[in-house]
């Protein structure tokens, strides 16, 4: 050891040099040490709580652990053992904020990596199936990570002597510029997030919004698409969904149905009577349906008109069109069992002649005409 004490490098002994040689690799050891004993441990818990109950928490556990990054125990022992030199006041301030700095970061790594497994945990149908919005949940992961990272950052900062107030004071005037800019985009972006929170339409729902109808296909952050009726896909911004009403009928428990129609004049009360009973049977019959009314509501100018109320207990638009398309081959069987005709519009003309015979003319000196014979009828 006497012999270390007389060589030196960059003005330290090779005897601290080997002390911080030593003091490095322990730090590492240990810290190492340390995250594998965790480790087992959680797989140990894992297996005896898989019996026992389904919480996940040294599964989290475990995962967060993985997040572990060795260079940053290698860098943090490092800066251990070259605190055990003898260095200059200041130098020694650098290494402790380096060691702040490094610590900051495996943290960020731990707390990014638990939150990462809590979206995955949150959108996976089989844990939680009334949360499928991934474009929400997504929202909400960000903003959570920016959060924790922004406090990360700041605490950082602190700890190696940025002036705090200073820093978020400068950073006032260019976030007011920076939104003003991104203003149409954090519209959408919050608009997405009032989706996935109120949910007035999920994946799959049929909506109409405005002159716009379709299957939801997918919500993102900004856009949501939807699948019309003739097959093109349709994409509006999320925050013009927002401003309209929207019309969700996939929640529809039941559809009210109002469908009218016309007889002819000649059509007797009697038939009319024994009319509005043959469609309360057509429509009791149909299982999926209740009746409403059914009434002679007008005599019109072309026909005798009846309104058919009934409602539809289903949302789907082919069940209501297989159902109504019954209805009227029913009734038209109906009519046709009464001698009653189904009226349309027809104009009546009557016509008055009125043919005024014609004066005889006076007869001309030395010519004669003619005589005109004029037929009426």
């Amino acid at each position: 050891m006497a012999l270390l004490q007389e060589f030196f490098v960059f003005g330290i002994s090779l005897e601290n040099w080997l002390y911080a040689l030593i003091a490095t690799s322990l730090s590492y050891l240990i810290l190492d040490l340390l995250t594998r004993l965790a480790v087992r441990f959680a797989k140990k818990r894992m297996s005896v709580l898989a019996r026992l109950t389904k919480r996940r928490i040294d599964e989290a556990m475990l995962g967060i652990l993985d997040g572990s990054k060795r260079y940053l125990y290698f860098l943090f022992a490092l800066l251990i053992g070259v605190q055990t030199l003898i260095l200059p006041v200041k130098l020694e301030q650098r290494l402790s904020q380096a060691m702040v700095v490094i610590i900051g970061i495996q943290v960020a790594i731990w707390i990014n990596r638990g939150i990462n497994m809590w979206m995955e945990k949150l959108v996976d149908p089989d844990v939680h199936s009334d949360l499928r919005n991934r474009a929400t949940t997504t929202t909400m992961v960000f903003l959570l990570r920016l959060v924790v990272m922004l406090t990360v950052l700041l605490t950082v900062l602190a700890n190696i002597g940025v002036n705090i107030t200073a820093f978020v004071a400068s950073l006032g005037i260019g976030g007011v510029a920076i939104a003003l800019a991104l203003q149409t985009i954090l519209g959408d972006l919050f608009a997405s997030l009032s989706i996935g929170l109120d949910k007035p339409f999920e994946v799959g729902d049929f909506i109409v919004v405005d002159d716009l109808q379709g299957t939801v296909e997918y919500i993102g952050i900004k856009t949501t698409r939807l699948r019309s009726i003739s097959g093109e896909q349709l994409i509006r911004s999320n925050a013009e969904l927002l401003k309209s009403a929207i019309r969700n009928y996939k929640r529809m428990s039941e559809r009210r149905v109002l469908f009218t129609f016309g007889v002819t004049h000649q059509t007797s009360g009697e038939k009319i009577t024994e009319l509005t009973q043959a469609i309360r049977k057509i429509i009791s019959a149909i299982s999926v349906t209740r009746f409403d009314r059914a009434h002679f509501v007008r005599i019109g100018e072309s026909s005798l008109d009846f309104e058919v109320v009934y409602y539809l207990q289903s949302s789907e638009y082919s069940v209501y069109m297989d159902t109504q398309q019954r209805i009227n081959l029913e009734l038209m069987k109906a009519c046709a069992q009464r001698d009653i005709a189904f009226a349309h519009p027809t104009t009546t003309l009557h016509v008055t002649s009125k043919v005024q015979l014609a004066t005889p003319r006076p007869e001309r000196a030395g010519k004669t005409e003619p005589e005109e014979e004029m037929e009426t009828s």
